[in-house]
């Protein structure tokens, strides 16, 4: 289950204000045009969005709206989605197998080097791109 955030509305602690800003840079933004508008959101934090009659009213309006999420999260002292560009591991995917293809798995990662399933799984797919 997904928890909202809590936004506050008034100002910041210029601190984490400086924080908050520090991170948001970091954010890759992706617009979408509706209409038109053009919609726009970060990748780690598609909850803060920005709507913008032209591209760059958008990309203003969706790190504004990024800059007050991100900065009431470092308030709550929580921390805030790490930039996608920094290529952190933090999502995990399960995968139910039978025990045949897991052995067959586990033994091709071990066949070509590997160190288990998912580093072989990852490289054999990311490999594509």
């Amino acid at each position: 289950m997904a928890t909202k955030t809590k936004v506050k509305s008034g100002p910041f602690d210029k601190a984490i204000l400086a924080e908050a800003q520090r991170i948001v840079d970091a954010y890759d933004i992706v617009m979408r045009r509706e209409g038109s508008e053009w919609v726009g959101h970060a990748l780690e934090y598609p909850e803060a969005i920005g709507v913008g009659k032209t591209v760059q009213q958008c990309m203003e309006e969706t790190r504004k709206s990024l800059l007050v999420g991100v900065a009431s999260i470092l308030e709550d002292g929580d921390t805030p989605p790490i930039p996608a560009r920094q290529n952190v591991r933090s999502e995990q995917v399960n995968l139910r197998l039978t025990p045949e293809e897991k052995a067959v798995l586990e033994s091709r990662s071990r066949t070509k080097g590997f160190r288990g399933i998912a580093d072989y799984v990852r490289a054999s797919v990311l490999m594509e791109k």
